[in-house]
């Protein structure tokens, strides 16, 4: 997956050590960061893309990364079920 993304990120002049951060508030600071970036949805999409488990991506705790890829699973899984009963 292609990454020139990441130049243009408001996290790109900061230390990446801010953005694994070893408690929650720490997580809040690193958040506040992402809130106005251009590139705040691609970070997501990659972080979510590359199942990436730890740290802060798109302005996201890994805790919620785990909660939109679970949302994201269980809405693929009623779209197969929905074209399945349209196609009996």
């Amino acid at each position: 997956m292609e990454t020139i993304w990441m130049a243009n990120g408001n996290c790109a002049d900061k230390a990446p050590a801010l953005f694994f951060p070893s408690d929650g508030v720490g997580v809040e600071i690193a958040k506040k960061v992402c809130v106005d970036c251009p590139v705040k949805v691609q970070c997501l999409e990659y972080a979510l893309d590359q199942r990436i488990d730890h740290g802060v991506w798109g302005g996201t705790s890994e805790r919620e990364r785990r909660r939109i890829l679970r949302a994201r699973a269980g809405r693929r899984q009623t779209d197969v079920r929905s074209a399945a009963a349209l196609s009996r």
